[in-house]
């Protein structure tokens, strides 16, 4: 796995082609650690998620695993709260936007951690595969929490129930995806992407998606009162400040993260 920043956006880069980038526990680890250091470095304003060859992620890469081994009960749950379930949550988690450029085939929990980012571009070779059905198991890795939010829970049933591969312009029109181009574009519509993102109010930006991500497990009341509560947080802050400023002024604001 590669990381590196520049021009204030955090780049992470999935790098076992070979095996269409599957998810060792090493890996998951660090991509856990990663998130939380973008999350807190004000240096970072942006994480751009992305693979290497024919593949975004393929999921987790069973095959150091037995499934014929004996298991102690509540093994398995531990296993997917300390892990899949905690990767998912660490990208919802980061107080910085992060865009998945889904480049290939995102399966299993690779589909799932292409979907708790905040905005989805898919390059037009991309497929989205709700793999679990086909091994005989229940979806994990957030899945049953993120895909009805965000397609409705029978379209959900649909794609858990038989795990049919989803092409890019499929799960655009479903909702799953934000836009769908050339697999030659990919990287440089991600890049400009997270470039006006990281020229945003970082502050404002993070507490909108704490609110969004909120919103569908809230009723109103609760909603309004966070809503409220964000912006009183947010005029605190330098970028709010230099946002009032340059309507008054008649020109574009010049924000910093701060």
């Amino acid at each position: 796995m590669r990381w590196w920043t520049g021009g204030q956006v955090g780049h992470l880069v999935l790098d076992r082609p070979e095996a269409l980038n599957a998810l060792t526990p090493a890996m998951r680890e660090r991509l856990i650690v990663l998130l939380g250091e973008a999350s807190a470095d004000p240096e970072v304003r942006a994480v751009v998620l992305t693979g290497t060859g024919r593949g975004f992620c393929a999921g987790a890469d069973l095959r150091g695993g037995s499934a014929s081994g004996e298991r102690v009960a509540g093994d398995v749950a531990r296993t997917l709260r300390l892990g899949a379930q905690r990767l998912v949550a660490a990208v919802m988690d980061c107080e910085k936007p992060v865009i998945a450029a889904v480049n290939g085939t995102a399966a299993g929990l690779g589909a799932h951690l292409a979907l708790a980012c905040d905005l989805v571009l898919a390059a037009e070779s991309a497929r989205f595969i709700e793999v679990f059905v086909r091994r005989g198991l229940v979806p994990d890795g957030g899945g049953v929490h993120l895909l009805p939010r965000l397609i409705g829970p029978q379209r959900a049933k649909e794609l858990m129930f038989f795990g049919d591969a989803l092409t890019a312009p499929d799960a655009a029109h479903l909702g799953l995806v934000n836009r769908v181009v050339p697999d030659d574009e990919l990287e440089g519509t991600a890049r400009a992407w997270a470039a006006r993102l990281a020229a945003g109010p970082t502050r404002a930006l993070s507490l909108t998606k704490q609110l969004v991500n909120a919103s569908l497990d809230t009723d109103r009341a609760t909603a309004f009162a966070a809503e409220a509560a964000a912006q009183e947080i947010n005029m605190t802050t330098a970028d709010a400040r230099e946002g009032v400023a340059s309507f008054v002024e008649r020109r574009e604001p010049k924000f910093t993260g701060r």
